[in-house]
C-alpha cells in the first residue's frame, strides 16, 4: 500500500462541514506519480522508491535523465523524489501512484519549502519585542547585548539573531484530509501548508 506521494499547492480555500462549520483548506494536486526507480536491501542497503512528477517536454530532458525514465518505462517528468517504504509496501517500475491511495478523514504529513522573506531583524524572524517607542530612546528594533563577561566569554549558539528568514524545508504534521477528487487529482486538507502556490510537496500517511 503507497503511503507517498506528490503534489502542487493550488492554494488556499474554504469549506463547509456537515455540522456547519467553515473549514480553511487548502487544495493540493497530488499526483498522479510514476515510479522510476525501486531500491532493495539486498542490492543498494536500504529499501526506497523513487517517484517521479510533473509533465516536461522531451527536449527538455537530458540523455541520462532520458535513459533512466526509459528503463522504468514511464514518460519523462520534472520532479523526482526518493521516499523510504516500509516492509508492507511493494512498488515496481512503472506503478502509477493516484491520490486514491489516501482516504476522507484520514492524517498525512505535509513537507514542502516555505516562502523566503529575505533578510530579516529580530523582531520578524524571532518575534523580539523590541525597545521602547518613543523619541528619546535610542533602542528600537535593535537585538540588544548577546555578549557574555569573563564566563564563558563567547556568544552561545543558537541565538536569535538577524539573518535569512524563510526558504526552508518545513513539514506540518497531522493534516485531516477533508476530500479527495480522484477524477482532478485533487486532495483538500485541513489548515494551510508550507510555500506558496505551484509549490512541490510531499505528502505522506501520518
Amino acid at each position: 500500500m503507497a503511503t507517498t506521494i506528490l503534489g502542487r499547492k493550488l492554494g488556499m480555500s474554504q469549506v463547509w462541514s456537515e455540522d456547519d462549520r467553515l473549514i480553511p483548506v487548502t487544495v493540493i494536486e497530488a499526483g498522479p506519480c510514476f515510479v522510476s526507480q525501486v531500491k532493495t536491501v539486498k542490492r543498494d542497503g536500504y529499501s526506497a522508491v523513487q517517484l517521479a512528477f510533473g509533465d516536461i517536454k522531451a527536449e527538455k530532458v537530458n540523455k541520462p535523465a532520458a535513459g533512466h525514465f526509459a528503463k522504468a518505462k514511464t514518460e519523462p517528468k520534472r520532479h523526482l523524489h526518493e521516499a523510504r517504504t516500509g516492509e508492507d509496501e511493494t512498488y515496481k517500475a512503472g506503478q502509477k501512484i493516484s491520490v486514491d491511495v489516501f482516504e476522507v478523514g484520514a492524517k498525512v504529513d505535509v513537507t514542502g519549502t516555505s516562502k523566503g522573506k529575505g533578510f530579516a531583524g529580530v523582531m520578524k524572524r524571532h518575534n523580539f519585542k523590541g525597545g521602547p517607542g518613543g523619541h528619546g530612546s535610542h533602542f528600537h528594533r535593535a537585538p540588544g547585548s548577546i555578549g557574555m563577561c569573563a564566563t564563558p566569554s563567547r556568544v552561545l549558539k543558537g541565538i536569535g539573531l538577524p539573518g535569512h528568514m524563510g526558504d526552508e524545508t518545513v513539514t506540518v504534521k497531522k493534516l485531516e484530509i477533508i476530500r479527495v477528487d480522484s477524477e482532478q487529482n485533487l486532495l483538500v486538507v485541513k489548515g494551510a501548508v508550507p510555500g506558496g502556490k505551484n509549490a512541490l510537496l510531499v505528502i505522506r500517511a501520518s
